[in-house]
């Protein structure tokens, strides 16, 4: 019995490609400062970048709705290049830590800021959420106490004075 192939095979060799033809030796090009065009192109407009008030306020909206207690904002413009403000936060327990980071970065991305990076959600203690200008922790009451962080940043950047000069004292 003779099995039959659906599909057909061609046997016949692929011919070559045509050649261009030569060109004459008396065609000339067309002038080239005639022949320019400008083309103007529609520039995209440049994405703004959206305030980082704007997306504090949705990430503390965020907290607020899930139910984050002591929630403290400490503001870092000009004194960190990292970002521009930190957000802490408590949860009750490692769930509810880890709860909080997922719906906020879920927000955050429902929101149009992208996908952001989530740190900590598996352990539960400390969970981080950077969302680019504003970085915020989500502890367990205890871990929070043990790493005081808003503590440390809240500190005041001390006087600097310049080598040489006295300072007098009042």
């Amino acid at each position: 019995m003779r099995h039959e192939c659906k599909r057909r095979i061609n046997l016949t060799p692929k011919s070559k490609p045509a050649r261009k033809p030569a060109k004459k030796a008396g065609a000339k090009k067309p002038d080239a400062k005639k022949s320019i065009v400008k083309k103007t192109v529609a520039k995209k407009p440049a994405k703004k970048k959206q305030p980082a008030s704007e997306l504090l306020s949705r990430i503390l909206t965020s907290l607020d709705d899930d139910k984050a207690e002591g929630i403290v904002t400490v503001d870092l413009d000009g004194r960190s290049s990292l970002c521009d403000a930190i957000v802490v936060a408590s949860g009750r327990s490692s769930r509810h830590v880890s709860s909080i980071a997922e719906h906020l970065a879920r927000r955050l991305k429902e929101a149009g800021y992208g996908t952001r990076p989530v740190n900590g959600t598996a352990q539960g203690d400390w969970a981080l959420i950077d969302a680019g200008d504003v970085i915020v922790h989500v502890f367990r009451p205890e871990v929070r106490d043990y790493y005081d962080l808003e503590g440390m940043w809240s500190v005041e950047e001390p006087t600097r004075v310049a080598r040489g000069t006295v300072r007098k004292s009042a």
